[in-house]
C-alpha cells in the first residue's frame, strides 16, 4: 500500500511564498518521476511542475521563474517552491507520484490535495 501526504497550503497575499511538500511512503521499491499539478474552480486539472528521477525539472509557462520543484529521493519526497504567487495562482495543489511498488508493479499515485489561495 502506498500514500502520499501533503503539506504546506495556506493563504498568503499576491506576491508573497509558499512550500508545497509531498511525502511518499509504503511498499514502495523505486520512485520515478513526481509532479505537481493543480486545479482552480471550474477549471480543468494543469500540470505545474514535473521533475524525473536524476533531477531534470520542467516547469508550465505560467509559472516559469517563479516556482521552484525539488525532491530528496531519500526522504521519497517532492518539494514545490512558489514565489510571487499571484492570485490566478488559487487551487487545490496535487502532487503526483509514478513508482514501482514491492510487487514491482508500476503506478502513478496522487495526494489528497491542498489548497493555495493567493489573495490580491
Amino acid at each position: 500500500q502506498v500514500q502520499l501526504v501533503e503539506s504546506g497550503g495556506g493563504l498568503v497575499q499576491f506576491g508573497g511564498s509558499l512550500r508545497l511538500s509531498c511525502a511518499a511512503s509504503g511498499s514502495i521499491f523505486d520512485v520515478y518521476n513526481m509532479g505537481w499539478y493543480r486545479q482552480a474552480p471550474g477549471n480543468q486539472r494543469e500540470l505545474v511542475a514535473t521533475i524525473t528521477s536524476t533531477g531534470n525539472p520542467s516547469y508550465a509557462d505560467s509559472v516559469k521563474g517563479r516556482f521552484t520543484i525539488s525532491r530528496d529521493n531519500a526522504k521519497k519526497t517532492v518539494y514545490l517552491q512558489m514565489n510571487s504567487l499571484k492570485p490566478e495562482d488559487t487551487a487545490v495543489y496535487y502532487c503526483n507520484v509514478r513508482l514501482r511498488d514491492f510487487r514491482l508493479h508500476m503506478d502513478e499515485y496522487w495526494g489528497q490535495g491542498t489548497q493555495v489561495t493567493v489573495s490580491s
